[in-house]
């Protein structure tokens, strides 16, 4: 796990995977619910928020590697980026509380930390070049954060581990290579090694190093190294390690596709194996906008990076990959380097089904399993696997761990690096390393515990592309039914059908929109279903690539059957902010459409939107304003992003643009259904009235407050449904927020 801030970004007998892989992901497997441990979200914490006193809100603050102290109560986190340790008082899982900071040197950087029993043992890459690289071990004392010793590494580390006795750690020197020199490839001297830090239970000033060379002499390979056939054995880059409890430490060895097994009590290299290679069948290999799960990996090197031991003689590895391969996986060997499961696609599969996949990502190394640790709760042996791009933890039973069966999909804050379980208080902790404040995106972590799942709330009933929900509607006839709507994140656009008697809720299928017969792509920001069949969608225009504002009616089966574009005084005055939510009242000749804009037209009256109605049977326009709450600045604009009917009247959800702790509007608002014609020239403002606070129903989730509330519907049984735009993971977290906040007839009433 190499740190953000230094980061850019073989021969084995290879096995095929592919949508028959070695597991399968099926509906009943994916749903909360099943047998084994489940876990709630119950808290999101921004790490900015913990920043030394006077750092500016905005500076770049992550954390990466966590852990945790003996009593479980104060998490201690590296922020290589900051140059610092932070610690938060966890003692109310619910509630985590920033205890402060412990900077390092200038351009000195935490890589990984860990705790035996009152310290904190962090270590600390020191390099100024990647040819002369250094590094030290601090030791801290978590009460007080006092340094109690130093010792130098003799190169650059990056993780640590501990032996269950606390005998021993682990430490290993990856010396990374320079991704900018030779194109990054191997060999770059100097290679990395691997120190044992005796312990014994002494005090921090008699503990001891003593290195593994996993060199020879002039920095020959190893013959060990040689025989596994890793890539480029002469220059070994070990990139994490974990250690089992008969004091075995497995090394992997990313770049060189390989994991090495060493004894920390004699400090001899008993094994090395290759990672091997794979082909992966079934998965997203391009990089356009479509979600198409037809292409093919094919005979990559695993390159694994964590690794943890799920028992004595058994150990996963996240096949996250680096210069030349990545599974999208994560796979079970024995000790001896046996395969005895691999994920094949069904890893990225859930990103797909959880609607987080990340088409950026779909061209080099997809979903990139990066994290994995392993413990046991209420009896049960789990393991968890993180994805780097697609901002999640999959959740597995691994109490066979040649059959590791799929227990829970935990949507999470943006770059999940660390994955710390917590068994003793039935806590697991996430920690992340994106942050982008200019994004409304900010690292955090995220603490789960045992008990009834509330996230995720929407899933497709099989591997199936979707995202960047943007309106739902009703589907006529059907008590439990939804339709939802994408927006140009992905092409073409597509409608999908939702079942909302499934928890997670179900996508069952999709329809793909067409025009004269070939796929379509629109900016659908809005759609209801015509009670006689069909669809109306709004799709959203943008003047800087000349595409308009338009009414599209589809028939049943998505085909394009009217573009309608605005009358050309209205279309003139709509900037980048048009279309946003679309309804329907009446039938047949007095079938009527009602369109809202998400922000103020050039001209238009200040914090005053309008909504349209549009008569189907004589193609006029008539205008209504609507009175926006004031914004709080010019970047934190407030809008609206969806309309409906309800009852006898509309409803529409008005928002601003913030997400996380900033967030501070977004609600739902109704206004009685306009009557008549205004006089030309008007703009009548309607009277609104506060429907629902949703930020305490957003915050409830424990998650990253989502900045884009887009869709809001009724279901035939009465149910209100809201759903967030995740925005296809870009510059998000990929969380795609799926609930309800009530009844119509509560919520709403009549009036």
């Amino acid at each position: 796990m190499k740190s953000r801030a230094r980061r850019t970004g073989l021969a084995a007998a290879a096995i095929t995977t592919g949508l028959t892989g070695l597991v399968a992901v099926h509906p009943a497997s994916a749903a909360p619910g099943g047998p084994g441990a489940h876990f709630e979200r119950v808290a999101t914490y921004p790490v900015y928020q913990n920043r030394p006193v006077g750092a500016p809100a905005a500076e770049s603050t992550v954390a990466e590697i966590s852990t945790v102290s003996a009593d479980g109560r104060t998490l201690v986190y590296t922020d290589a980026v900051g140059g610092r340790i932070g610690f938060l008082d966890i003692s109310d899982p619910a509630r985590p509380q920033g205890r402060g900071t412990f900077s390092l040197g200038a351009d000195e950087e935490p890589t990984s930390v860990t705790v035996v029993g009152p310290y904190a043992l962090v270590v600390v890459d020191t390099s100024k070049s990647f040819t002369a690289p250094s590094g030290r071990l601090d030791v801290l004392r978590v009460a007080d954060r006092t340094k109690v010793r130093s010792i130098d590494l003799g190169g650059q580390p990056d993780a640590i581990a501990l032996s269950g006795d606390g005998r021993y750690g682990a430490i290993v020197i990856e010396n990374q290579r320079d991704e900018e020199a030779a194109g990054g490839a191997l060999p770059q001297t100097p290679g990395g090694f691997l120190q044992i830090l005796d312990l014994g239970g002494k005090a921090p000033q008699a503990w001891a190093l003593r290195k593994v060379a996993f060199t020879g002499p002039a920095g020959a390979a190893l013959p060990e190294f040689l025989s596994a056939g890793l890539d480029t054995p002469q220059d070994p880059e070990p990139e994490y390690v974990a250690v089992n409890d008969t004091g075995k430490a497995a090394v992997t060895l990313q770049e060189n596709n390989g994991v090495a097994i060493v004894d920390l009590a004699t400090g001899k290299v008993e094994r090395v194996f290759s990672a091997g290679r794979v082909t992966v069948t079934g998965v997203d290999t391009q990089k356009d906008g479509a979600i198409d799960l037809t292409g093919t990996v094919k005979d990559a090197p695993r390159e694994p990076d964590a690794i943890a031991w799920i028992d004595a003689h058994t150990l996963a590895t996240a096949n996250e990959g680096d210069w030349k391969g990545g599974s999208r996986g994560w796979t079970v060997f024995n000790d001896t380097g046996k395969v005895l499961w691999d994920a094949g696609n069904t890893f990225e599969h859930l990103a797909v089904r959880y609607g987080h996949h990340n088409d950026g990502r779909a061209g080099k190394k997809g979903a990139e399993p990066e994290g994995l640790s392993v413990a046991t709760y209420q009896g049960r042996r789990y393991a968890f696997v993180g994805s780097e791009r697609a901002n999640f933890v999959g959740v597995y039973d691994v109490s066979r761990p040649t059959a590791p069966k799929f227990v829970q999909f935990l949507p999470t804050n943006a770059g999940p690096e660390g994955l710390l379980p917590v068994p003793s208080r039935g806590l697991f902790v996430v920690s992340s390393e994106e942050d982008n404040a200019g994004a409304g995106l900010r690292a955090g972590v995220q603490i789960f515990r045992l008990g009834k799942p509330t996230v995720p709330g929407l899933a497709a009933s099989k591997p199936m592309g979707w995202g960047a929900l943007s309106g739902l509607s009703p589907v006529p006839g059907d008590r439990h039914g939804l339709y939802a709507v994408s927006d140009s994140v992905y092409n073409p656009a597509q409608i999908y059908r939702i079942d909302t008697r499934r928890t997670p809720a179900s996508i069952t299928g999709a329809i793909t929109v067409t025009k004269g017969g070939a796929p379509v792509a629109y900016d659908a920001e809005g759609i209801i279903a015509r009670p006689k069949g069909g669809f109306w969608l709004a799709s959203e225009g943008d003047p800087a690539e000349k595409r308009q504002n338009l009414l599209v009616r589809l028939d049943s089966k998505g085909a394009v059957k009217k573009e309608i574009p605005l009358p050309a005084d209205i279309a003139a005055r709509v900037g980048k902010q048009g279309f946003e939510g679309v309804a329907v009242t009446g039938g047949g000749s007095r079938e009527q459409v009602w369109v809202a804009f998400q922000r103020p037209l050039t001209g238009d009256p200040e914090n005053v939107v309008r909504v349209g109605r549009h008569s189907v049977a004589d193609g006029t326009w008539t205008w209504y304003g609507y009175p926006l709450e004031p914004s709080v600045s010019a970047d934190n604009w407030n809008g609206l992003s969806e309309l409906i009917v309800a009852g006898d009247g509309l409803a529409v959800v008005e928002r601003d643009k913030a997400s996380g702790p900033l967030a501070a509007h977004k609600k739902i608002y109704s206004v009685a259904l306009p009557k008549g014609s205004p006089a030309p020239g008007t703009l009548p403002v309607l009277r609104k009235k506060v429907v629902r606070d949703l930020l305490p129903d957003l915050r409830g989730l424990g998650g990253w407050v989502q900045e884009k509330v887009e869709g809001l519907a009724i279901a035939g049984d009465g149910r209100v449904w809201v759903v967030t735009d995740n925005d296809g993971v870009k510059d998000a977290t990929g969380e795609t927020v799926f609930f309800s906040p009530g009844t119509a007839g509560r919520l709403f009433g009549r009036r």
